[in-house]
């Protein structure tokens, strides 16, 4: 498994609803997409949630490598660069996926953790402690799913999570779920990923 996020940071007074619109719109698209466990159409309000920030950050959690390059390198991603610019595209090893008590809802919100990996600390207890984590909170009320990854290269651990409803009970940034496509979410491995 792949974790893969990007993010557009939009102007205070940016129209929401135009990106609303775009993952409504373009969502179903990516419902049959090969290689492809979930993507969540991500969005944050400034001044809801918490958000400092009007943002669209889809989330993906790619079953195959082939299928994440055929997106980036493919006629979606491209539309999205020509319409908004290139983004940093951000990627984890996936550590651990876990379908929740809530798998089969309809996901509302998301939450999402980046966690630096101090270097004072074994990677082995920090990796377990991930995965222990994705555990409990996909068992936890609403939960739909619960994934772990890690980015090697600057050490970092990210957590997420879908939910039925809009109180989470996970600490991190909490994202509105505009559209879920999710072709191959019963193919994602469960578990601890090594």
């Amino acid at each position: 498994m792949h974790a893969m996020q990007y993010e557009l940071t939009l102007p205070a007074d940016y129209d929401m609803d135009i990106i609303r619109t775009r993952a409504t719109g373009k969502g179903p698209l990516m419902d049959d997409y090969p290689g492809l466990g979930l993507k969540a159409f991500l969005m944050r309000e400034r001044g809801v949630d918490g958000s400092p920030v009007n943002q669209y950050g889809p989330f993906y959690l790619w079953n195959t490598l082939e299928g994440m390059n055929s997106f980036l390198w493919g006629p979606g991603f491209q539309g999205l660069v020509n319409d908004f610019g290139r983004p940093v595209v951000q990627h984890w090893t996936g550590l651990a996926y876990e379908p929740g008590a809530a798998a089969e809802s309809a996901a509302r919100v998301a939450v999402r953790r980046r966690q630096h990996m101090p270097d004072t600390e074994p990677l082995s207890e920090l990796i377990e402690e991930a995965v222990r984590e994705t555990e409990r909170v996909a068992r936890l009320d609403g939960a739909v799913c619960a994934a772990a990854a890690v980015d090697p290269r600057h050490w970092e651990l990210v957590h997420f999570s879908l939910w039925d409803h809009d109180t989470p009970k996970a600490p991190g940034d909490v994202f509105q779920v505009l559209h879920l496509s999710a072709p191959e979410r019963d193919r994602l491995p469960r578990g601890r990923q090594w």
